[in-house]
């Protein structure tokens, strides 16, 4: 390559509030002649671009700022040239040094969404308490899981797959004519955080059940900003299915016996002297066995609660009746073939009615192609098109809680399809947790 830059102007770059110089830099990183090719094409990017660094020329190649022409011999190869005459025409902008019109998605703490990161457990009852609307909260535990662990790890999975959200419409969100539709559930007057996770012991299944209902506890009971919302709204991140149960207990303290829409493949009402009790007392709760509990301890109202997406076997042929004595209907996966959307989300609707809801999703309610890492597979189960349709679908509902639950990266593939799809389905809670 014969060709040689003669100077390539430009503005200034990012290098704020350095100890040495710009200009000592770059004889550091670029010892040789300042007119060298090497110096020409990076040189620049050393130069702060606040306003408040230096100013002389950098090198012989710099005249004032000026772009000038490129000394090429006659005989250059041709492409090169082309080359030359693209960068001479479109001298490269940096950015400024204040940050605003840098790409944010790979940058920071990772939270959710990229909301601002909350202490929700420390300072409580003092002035310097976090104060929030919607709380998006942790539970890495797997403790109680009846086949594959890994679930402790969805949390920051999620997190990890939710970093091309944070604002922007969708324009799927909400059947046609939806208010969803002109919604960005992020700037929607709500004032959103991450609160990290909630710290359980890997150890004792007690004890971390236990700090994870201290934990919702410690959320619901903070002071929120938006006039006329008088709780936190709450999102968790699972986990096994487990931690639904104690988020029901926190709700319950607040709202009274809740409606529980339930998207998973499995039940989850089973007896505990068919599933985990019958073996040992302290397993009796478990991930199949908390909703059976919710509604023997009271957190679910009676008659109100609706499974959707079910496919898994049962246990005894005694499981369906136990299942509706705890007070739930079901919408199996199949259904989905044979009723539209509309019939289905009216069910739901009609069978919660108005009293407040808290959505539980454990994400194997999808199909195994389109949730692979998860603690339970099915085969046979929702899209996640299906699954986001019907969520959208219930506007209108008075949302106080939610999860996601079951997402174990493990098992998951290498394109993060499952921890992407159940950020999702959280940006799809937030949508129904701030639609006017």
């Amino acid at each position: 390559m014969k060709g040689r830059f003669i100077a390539i102007g430009g503005l200034a770059s990012t290098v704020a509030a350095s100890v040495v110089s710009s200009v000592d830099l770059q004889h550091a990183i670029f010892p040789s002649s300042s007119d060298s090719l090497l110096h020409q094409l990076y040189g620049d990017l050393l130069r702060p671009h606040d306003g408040q660094g230096h100013t002389e020329e950098v090198g012989s190649w710099l005249q004032n700022g000026r772009v000038m022409e490129f000394g090429l011999d006659p005989d250059e190869d041709l492409e090169f040239q082309a080359q030359c005459g693209f960068y001479q025409k479109h001298p490269v902008e940096f950015p400024d040094d204040d940050w605003s019109g840098d790409l944010p998605l790979f940058s920071g703490i990772v939270s959710f969404a990229h909301v601002p990161v909350a202490q929700c457990f420390e300072h409580r009852h003092t002035e310097q308490a976090a104060k929030y609307d919607i709380a998006i909260v942790g539970a890495p535990y797997d403790g109680s899981v009846s086949y594959r662990p890994g679930a402790r790890f969805g949390p920051n999975n999620l997190r990890q797959g939710s970093r091309r959200l944070g604002k922007g419409f969708l324009p799927v969100r909400g059947f046609p004519g939806s208010k969803l539709r002109t919604l960005d559930p992020y700037n929607a007057g709500y004032k959103i955080v991450d609160c990290g996770d909630v710290p359980m012991s890997p150890y004792d299944n007690r004890i971390a059940l236990n700090q994870l209902y201290r934990g919702q506890r410690a959320i619901y009971n903070a002071t929120t900003v938006k006039d006329g919302l008088m709780v936190p709204k709450v999102v968790t991140l699972g986990g096994d299915h487990t931690t639904t149960l104690m988020a029901l207990r926190a709700a319950h303290a607040h709202h009274g016996p809740v409606a529980v829409i339930h998207f998973d493949s499995h039940i989850d009402t089973w007896d505990p002297k068919v599933l985990g009790g019958g073996i040992t007392k302290t397993q009796s709760i478990n991930h199949g066995t908390f909703l059976h509990f919710a509604h023997e301890y009271g957190y679910i109202a009676d008659n109100k609660s609706m499974h959707v997406g079910i496919r898994a076997p049962f246990i005894e042929k005694s499981d369906e009746t136990h299942d509706y004595d705890c007070g739930f209907e079901k919408i199996v996966a199949r259904d989905f073939d044979i009723y539209g959307f509309r019939e289905i989300v009216d069910r739901i609707k009609k069978r919660v009615g108005d009293l407040p809801v808290y959505i539980s999703v454990d994400i194997d309610v999808l199909d195994i192609a389109a949730a692979p890492g998860t603690g339970t597979p099915e085969p046979g189960g929702l899209t996640s098109r299906e699954l986001l349709t019907v969520l959208d679908g219930l506007e209108g509902l008075n949302v106080i809680g939610a999860d996601v639950v079951e997402v174990s990266p493990p098992f998951d593939s290498n394109g993060e399809i499952t921890s992407i799809v159940a950020a999702q389905v959280v940006d799809s809670f937030l949508g129904l947790m701030t639609v006017a």
